[in-house]
Order: structure tokens, then C-alpha cells, then sequence
């Protein structure tokens, strides 16, 4: 990056964490500390569900998603306003009458104390591990900016946003997301806007639309039913669904957020929002990444996007890699040539656009191919690096395409994204640690600054523990998908519990613990035979807890119901 880049990018960090840290001076409870007083406005709840949710996964690895799978990812979102309606009439009042910490303190009254500590942990472990997935994904930026070691960049990534995150708690949260997420925004719009214009030989905004419609990137309702497929309307209905009732309705990263609202409506509002704009912003960052495959059918790709791990490659084996490179060199000139070719006929209304058209989609699929076998070599050599390139799309374009300054601010932009949603997550972690482990099993009583201090010590120990998973999560693929695969293999169980508690009364705590651990081993069983697609385990773990409950009515009559 030049000079200028720097200065943009390092301006831009530091004026979050110095913004972070004034903003949160002053904690002198928990109460401040991980609930903001309970005083933000619906707008603030928007943005901080939104920051939340949309990670530096969402801006790094949704681009190349779409590139490589097409824009059928959205209809993962599908489910989503459906999910905010019912999460609006039952969570919400529940957990402002109670005036809740975290999400789970509802199940001791509900249930009894182990069913707590039990779908805390569940909740402890997958967000755990989620959120060291979201402290390795700008990671890479570093490690392939600098050519530093990913995991150096690993801490220091995870590092800086403790710095505000320690000290200012849920009131500095809300008020960087805000500031982050407003930046995001307008940045990604720019980026989008400057894609199109960057486009070779004067193409224009609809003629790359075509060419990403006519190669299946814009693929956006799939209506085909196959329980393995990942991604199609029925998946994104269903399964979207019961995933975004369990996030948002039992993830105590953002049942923290709207929490903090001043009451009931603030706190509807700002989640019925996020269920209408999310699906708009969602397709507008995945269509960058189908406009990105129109650019690159215009002009040369690199034969790999992931140039560390290529050059390793040639490092290595130079012939295998003279061999690859000579034929992207003939493959990328045909299928450039045969791009600008049905542009030019369909300009002309040419009677041989169709024959063209499949003659690009047989060359398509060579490239694609091509790019298989490259990656294939790369992995089986012992370069520890990614097993795919997904997640390097945008940043080479960002790299290679885009003007000074604006480097550095799509850089920016990143590490903002990372740091709205990691440091909601350390903050969640940490009061659910405290508020459900830790208090729970401690025979000591606490004041107010005794109780903060403790706070703070959990959000600083749950930094650390996610920056040792960053270092592991390098085999991984694609971050934006593996997160939401790690997220369902627990959500579903953990749904499942609430939903027993909501709906049917007879049932008590013994049972609900009993059904949850054999839901959340369901669960894990069907992933590792690979019975159906990742989505579909929401479902399928919610469904568990509630079948099991009302089996084991069957054989044992509760004894004690707690309140509603």
C-alpha cells in the first residue's frame, strides 16, 4: 500500500479506539458495563444488530462466495423477518419484564439451574469458537498486506479492539458500531460503484449484469429441493428460519443488544428493522462479487487469488506450476475473447449469440476446473495456508484496481466490521460467563466495583481464548460459511430449549436437560454422516429437543414447573 494508504487506514483505527474508549469512560457497574444502562434508542439497537451480524466475514468472504457459487448464498437470509416477528411477540417481553443480563437467567426461572449452565455452555462454546473465526478473517489482510505471519496478525488484530472493548463495555460497543457501521456502508457503496466503472473496454453496469446472469452467478432463487443442497429457497426458509430464531432470539450477542434498548418498542423496532434491511445489503455485497466475476471475464485473472500460496507453489514445484501457468495463459485469452464476443453480438442481436453463450459456459468451465487443480496441488504441498482462495477475491481486486486512499479505507473497513461484531461477542461472552458460570458456582459475594472488575476480567480472558482459536482456523475455507456451519451445529439445541420453555407448559427441567443433550448429539451424529445440509441442522436440533420432551412425558411425570 502507499503512504497515503497507510495514513488513511491506521487514522481511521485509531480514531474508532480513541472514540471507544472516551465514549465508555466512567463504568462504575455492571449494569453500565454490560447492559449500557438499558438506554439506547431504536436506531442504536438497529446498528448494533446489524454490526453484530455483519462481520468482517460478510465484506471479505461473501464477495468471493458469490464469485466462485453464485448469489444463491441470500436465500440463507430468507427466513430472517419471519424469524424477527416471532422473536418481537415472544422473546422481547419476556426478557424486558425479567430485566435480564443474559438471555439464559430466564431459563433458571423457567427451568432449574443445570438447564441454565447447560445452554450457556452450549452458547459459550459455539460463540467462542465463531468469534475467533471473525478475528482470523481480517487477519489475512495483514498477513497479506505485510507479508506477515497470519498468526502474528492474529494477535494483533484481536489485540487493539480489547483496548476499548475492556474498558468501555456495552455503552462503547453500541456507540463504535454505530460509527463503524455508518463508514461500512458508504464505503462498500463507493467500492461497488467504483467496480463498475473500472470495468475494462467501457462496459457498462447492465452489460456486466449479463455476463454474470449467462456464466450462473446471479443465481438468486434456487427452487430445486435437495436436503444436501446448501443453499435454495426451502433451506433458506426453513432452515434460515429456525438459525435466525436462535441467533437473534437466544444468542446472548445479540439478545445484548436489544437489551440495552430503553424499552419494549425501541427494542422491536430496531429488530423488525434489521429483518428488512439485511436482505437488501446482503444481495447488494454478494452482487459485488458477481460483478467481480463479469471483471474478471473481461480481463486476466491471476491463476490463483491467493498469491502467497501460489508463489509457494512455484517455489516448489516449478514445472507443475510452468505447466498450470501456460494453460490459464490460453484458457483466460479465449474466454476474455469469447466475454467481449457476446457482448458484442448481443449488442448486434447476432443469430449466433446462443452458440457463443455455450461456448463461454464450456470455457468457464475449463477455467474453473483449471483453478481446482492448482488449488488441489497447493493444498497437498505443506504450505499452512487456506484451503481455497474465497476469501482473497476481493481483497486482489481492492489491491490491484482501486485508487489511494480508497485502498486503505476498504482495509479500514474491514478490521471496523471485525471489530462491531467481536467485540459484541466478547461482551456477551463475558456476561453470560459471569452472569451463568461464574457467579452461579461462586460462594462469595460481590459488590458493584467487585462484579465490574470481575466483567472485565472475562472479556479480556474470552479475548485471548478467540485469538488462540484465530490461529487454528486457517483450514477452514470459506470464513462466511464456516461460521454459519459452526453456528448450527449448537443453535438448533439451544432454540429447542426456549421453545419447550415458551410453549409447553407440563414440561420441566429434568426432562429439557435430558432431551437437550441427546438433541445436541443428534445433531452432531447427522453432520458427520452428512445426511443433510447445514442449514437443515437447526431444524433438525430444535425439533430433537422438543420430540425428545414430549417422549420422555411418556415415562416420567415433571414434578415442578417453573415460572413462565
Amino acid at each position: 500500500m502507499s503512504n497515503i494508504d497507510w495514513c488513511v487506514l491506521i487514522f481511521t483505527l485509531l480514531a474508532v479506539v480513541v472514540y471507544g474508549v472516551f465514549i465508555g469512560r466512567g463504568q462504575k457497574s455492571n449494569e453500565s458495563y454490560l447492559k449500557a444502562d438499558s438506554k439506547m434508542p431504536w436506531y442504536i439497537v438497529l446498528l448494533g444488530i446489524m454490526a453484530t451480524q455483519a462481520s468482517a466475514i460478510t465484506f471479505l468472504s461473501a464477495p468471493g462466495q458469490a464469485y466462485t457459487d453464485g448469489m444463491r448464498f441470500v436465500q440463507y437470509y430468507f427466513g430472517l423477518p419471519l424469524a424477527m416477528i416471532v422473536i418481537c411477540i415472544t422473546f422481547i417481553p419476556i426478557f424486558q419484564r425479567l430485566n435480564v443480563y443474559t438471555a439464559y437467567e430466564y431459563l433458571e426461572n423457567r427451568f432449574d439451574k443445570k438447564t441454565r449452565v447447560l445452554t450457556s455452555l452450549l452458547f459459550l462454546f459455539s460463540r467462542g469458537l465463531s468469534t475467533g473465526i471473525s478475528i482470523y478473517a481480517p487477519s489475512i489482510i495483514l498477513s497479506s498486506v505485510l507479508n506477515w505471519n497470519i498468526y502474528l496478525t492474529n494477535v494483533l488484530t484481536g489485540g487493539i479492539l480489547l483496548i476499548y472493548t475492556y474498558v468501555g463495555g456495552a455503552k462503547a460497543i453500541a456507540h463504535t458500531q454505530k460509527l463503524q457501521f455508518l463508514i461500512i456502508l458508504g464505503t462498500m457503496a463507493f467500492a461497488g460503484y467504483l467496480l463498475v466503472q473500472n470495468m475494462p473496454n467501457g462496459i457498462g453496469f447492465s452489460d456486466a449484469l449479463y455476463l454474470a446472469g449467462k456464466s450462473g452467478k446471479l443465481n438468486v432463487i434456487t427452487t430445486n429441493f435437495d436436503w444436501k443442497d446448501k443453499y435454495n429457497i426451502w433451506s433458506g426458509l426453513i432452515g434460515g428460519f429456525f438459525l435466525a430464531l436462535s441467533y437473534f432470539g437466544t444468542d446472548q450477542s445479540q439478545v445484548g443488544r436489544y437489551i440495552t434498548a430503553k424499552d419494549n418498542t425501541n427494542a422491536k423496532m430496531g429488530l423488525l428493522l434489521n429483518g428488512l434491511v439485511k436482505i437488501p445489503m446482503q444481495f447488494a455485497i454478494l452482487l459485488i462479487g458477481a460483478l467481480l466475476f463479469a471483471f474478471f471475464s473481461l480481463k486476466p485473472a491471476p491463476i490463483y487469488f491467493n498469491e502467497r500460496s501460489y508463489q509457494y507453489l512455484k517455489e516448489t514445484q516449478p514445472k507443475q506450476a510452468a505447466v498450470f501457468e501456460k494453460a490459464h495463459r490460453n484458457l483466460t485469452e479465449k474466454f476474455n475473447s469469447e466475454s467481449k464476443n457476446i457482448l458484442i453480438q448481443k449488442e448486434n442481436h447476432s443469430p449466433g449469440l446462443n452458440e457463443s453463450i455455450a461456448k463461454f459456459k464450456a470455457t468457464q468451465k475449463d477455467v474453473k476446473d483449471l483453478h481446482g487443480k492448482v488449488e488441489e496441488a497447493i493444498n497437498q504441498s505443506n504450505f499452512n495456508a487456506e484451503k481455497t482462495d474465497t476469501n482473497y477475491i476481493f481483497l486482489y481486486f481492492v489491491k490491484n484496481t482501486l485508487p489511494v486512499g480508497m485502498i486503505g479505507l476498504l482495509f479500514a473497513v474491514i478490521f471496523l466490521a471485525s471489530w462491531g461484531s467481536i467485540s459484541a461477542a466478547l461482551n456477551s461472552l463475558a456476561a453470560c460467563s459471569l452472569k451463568d458460570i461464574h457467579l452461579i458456582f461462586s460462594k462469595k459475594e460481590m459488590n458493584d466495583s467487585t462484579e465490574l472488575k470481575y466483567s472485565r476480567l472475562h472479556t479480556l480472558a474470552w479475548g485471548i481464548f478467540s485469538i488462540a482459536v484465530a490461529m487454528f482456523a486457517t483450514q477452514m475455507g470459506s470464513l462466511i460459511e464456516a461460521v454459519n456451519v459452526l453456528g448450527s451445529l449448537f443453535y438448533g439445541p439451544i432454540l429447542g430449549i426456549f421453545l419447550v420453555a415458551f410453549y409447553f407448559r407440563k414440561i420441566d427441567g429434568p426432562l429439557v436437560f435430558i432431551s437437550a443433550i441427546l438433541s445436541e448429539i443428534t445433531v452432531i451424529g447427522v453432520y458427520e454422516f452428512d445426511v443433510v445440509s447445514f442449514l437443515w441442522l437447526n431444524v433438525i436440533g430444535a425439533a430433537a429437543v422438543i420430540i425428545f420432551s414430549i417422549l420422555g412425558l411418556l415415562f416420567y411425570k415433571p414434578k415442578n414447573i417453573g415460572e413462565r
